[in-house]
């Protein structure tokens, strides 16, 4: 692919950002927008996956590939590797020549045996003890510029963007949909023991400190059996 115009990236960045609004309630489709505009914007890419990272905890979120899902996993075994890296970092880097590359010894071994010979990869957003890292991986040895490192940290801080809606979507859903569980099951007891609204609520925060189950979960048990009474 040839290398693109200043004006054609940044048409593709702005692209990019209004696709990625788009699917921010969605984290895994997200993750996949990612990869994918990814390998489309820099050219000699091969391979490429989003890890998310917990520590030295590795798991392959978004790859394209066998390749990139299993150089995921391999670093997950070895508890090292670029994506663990990075993850410490503010940033990203480039590793332009695997073959002079003494970080990592055995993870690049196993790079090199599958055909990668360069990489680059990004830290992407951090939510609560994970890390998202994007690595990028090429078949050729001294591919990747200065350039394409600068448009991978433009394409990093979209995602951060991003995905910090994505957070706040998720917690909204979740909200909703625990208000909606703790409705039904003060109506269940309003009905069933002939409460107040307030004394349903009351009854439920009581079991929930007693049992040391959150409240919620109490919520659910009490719907969960009334509604298998309406099956038998």
């Amino acid at each position: 692919m040839e290398q693109r115009s200043s004006l054609e990236l940044a048409s593709v960045l702005g692209d990019l950002a209004v696709q990625m609004q788009a699917d921010a309630a969605d984290t895994a489709t997200l993750l996949r927008t990612v990869v994918a505009a990814s390998v489309d914007i820099l050219h000699g890419i091969s391979w490429a996956g989003v890890a998310l990272i917990d520590g030295v905890r590795v798991t392959s979120a978004a790859p394209t590939d066998d390749v990139a899902r299993s150089l995921d996993e391999l670093q997950d075994r070895l508890g090292e590797g670029p994506a663990i890296s990075v993850a410490g970092e503010e940033g990203a880097f480039i590793v332009p020549d695997l073959g002079q590359e003494q970080r990592w010894p055995e993870f690049v071994g196993a790079a090199v045996r599958v055909g990668v010979q360069c990489l680059m990869s990004f830290r992407l957003f951090a939510e609560g003890g994970e890390v998202g890292v994007l690595t990028l991986y090429g078949p050729l040895p001294n591919h990747f510029s200065q350039d394409d490192l600068a448009v991978g940290e433009i394409l990093a801080r979209h995602v951060t963007v991003a995905m910090a809606g994505a957070a706040a979507q998720e917690q909204l859903q979740r909200a909703v949909a625990s208000r909606d569980l703790i409705g039904q099951a003060k109506g269940i007891l309003m009905h069933r023991d002939r409460l107040t609204g307030l004394q349903a609520f009351g009854t439920l925060v009581r079991a929930s400190q007693e049992t040391n189950i959150k409240l919620t979960e109490v919520a659910n048990v009490l719907v969960t059996d009334f509604e298998a009474t309406l099956t038998r």
